[in-house]
């Protein structure tokens, strides 16, 4: 009678545990994926299946345009960006390693097409952080052009929306892509390059110079 008893016991214990650890996972499930990537009249998507390789139009409803504040404390919209291709990149200017090495690429590109008429544009995931003051502290390091190389900062709900939804890019609290996009004068996406890659650095070069009607 006392072993029934005791069985008993043991199994009602294991479904008590069960289910705790069950509404537990629910919970952070639920936490987890309520955590806003960015923001619109659609559902909210996963990060990964914002992620773009070639250029698509945006869904109805989406942002496509822009303005962020600048390293010299100036609003800069992307209405403004217009009339030269640029380069846009992702960034945060605490982080140790990736974001160096990204800047440098970025600084070689504007030691390649100094003066002749492409701007970069790097927006900082980090907006708590990055102030303007910060980030011309920042741009300093990599002896970036005031004209040619701009830093970005903003809300970073905001820069969420921007990365997804104007460039197709999941970035997030010091979080982003390795990947460079590349705009046309126009304000329409041209392509995706992965900096790390060491055809696909040149392939931007190469679109870069046709863009500006430079074919050697």
């Amino acid at each position: 009678m006392k072993t029934g008893l005791h069985i008993a016991i043991i199994l009602a214990a294991g479904v008590v545990t069960g289910l705790l650890i069950r509404i537990s996972k629910t919970k952070s499930s639920v936490e987890s994926s309520s955590r806003v990537v960015y923001t619109n009249s659609e559902p909210n998507v996963a990060p990964e299946t914002v992620t773009e390789d070639e250029p698509s139009p945006a869904p109805e409803g989406w942002m496509s345009e822009f303005e962020l504040i600048e390293r010299s404390g100036k609003k800069v919209s992307s209405e403004q960006l217009k009339g030269q291709p640029y380069v846009v990149s992702f960034f945060f200017s605490t982080c140790p390693s990736v974001c160096i090495q990204q800047n440098q690429k970025v600084q070689e590109l504007q030691s390649l097409f100094e003066n002749e008429g492409v701007r970069f544009v790097s927006i900082s995931v980090d907006p708590v952080t990055d102030s303007p003051e910060a980030l011309r502290e920042y741009a300093a390091r990599f002896k970036a052009d005031n004209d040619q190389w701009l830093f970005m900062t903003g809300d970073l709900l905001y820069i969420r929306r921007v990365g997804a939804e104007v460039f197709r890019l999941a970035v997030d609290e010091k979080f982003h892509t390795e990947k460079f996009v590349l705009v046309g004068a126009d304000g329409q996406i041209i392509g995706y390059y992965s900096w790390p890659e060491p055809r696909q650095f040149d392939k931007l070069k190469t679109d870069i110079r046709e863009l500006l009607g430079n074919k050697s």
